[in-house]
């Protein structure tokens, strides 16, 4: 049987989900790895059951309680973004606390304390801007790091311009569209090797080897909304 990468990924969350599980019917409190497969398990099945993305996100914070998890667990899981496939095409899941508020501050166990002075994301990088509309009738968003160019097919954009390029945003954070919502944003290039690897597999490679026509056109043809401006 051969899988795809994203095939093995979705095996790996339900093989340690049910793991989870079982813990769980037999009295054991979860770690943090066994909490966070259980939830993503369980919003990959309401996605693909057609559930609407509020209603997944609102219920993924139903699915584990508190008092079932190891201590700490809570303040270590701050937020889970989860990739699911919805009747509509794949739309990034996001959940917020879902195991309530943590509790424990800076002495919680993965706290994140931040220095002083202000720290300039993308320093160097020249952004470029482009209009982008949601045709879908759910809210989409996208991940500061994602391939703009191979998000949600129901994005209407000029493709051509985001290939090797992500949100010139903080790293984690994400940019949502409301359905009918048109907004600018501004995108700044993928730098290291420039290899994207996965998405919607429109590219599994090099960035600067055949440049974007290619990824394009097989775009195109699977169906990716794609504009550009008059003089192309």
């Amino acid at each position: 049987m051969r899988l795809t990468p994203k095939e093995q990924d979705r095996l790996t969350i339900f093989t340690l989900a049910e793991f989870a599980r079982r813990r769980r019917a037999r009295g054991r409190k979860l770690n943090a790895p066994e909490t966070i497969a259980l939830i993503c398990d369980e919003i990959l099945e309401m996605a693909w059951d057609g559930l609407p993305l509020q209603e997944v996100e609102s219920r993924a914070r139903s699915v584990v309680r508190p008092e079932e998890v190891m201590e700490g667990v809570p303040e270590i899981i701050g937020t889970i973004a989860v990739d699911a496939l919805f009747p509509a095409g794949t739309s990034l899941v996001v959940v917020e606390h879902p195991l309530g508020p943590p509790a424990g501050g800076e002495a919680a166990p993965g706290a994140v304390v931040p220095a002083g002075g202000v720290i300039r994301i993308n320093a160097g990088r020249t952004p470029v801007r482009i209009r982008v509309e949601n045709l879908a009738s759910v809210p989409v968003e996208v991940t500061s790091h994602y391939h703009f160019f191979e998000s949600n097919r129901l994005l209407r954009f000029n493709r051509r311009a985001a290939y090797g390029m992500r949100l010139d945003a903080p790293a984690g954070t994400a940019v949502r569209w409301e359905p009918g919502e048109g907004r600018d944003v501004d995108l700044v290039p993928l730098v290291g090797t420039r290899e994207v690897w996965g998405f919607h597999g429109l590219v599994d490679g090099p960035l600067d080897g055949s440049g974007p026509d290619p990824a394009l056109e097989d775009a195109i043809r699977r169906g990716f909304e794609h504009t550009e401006p008059p003089d192309g």
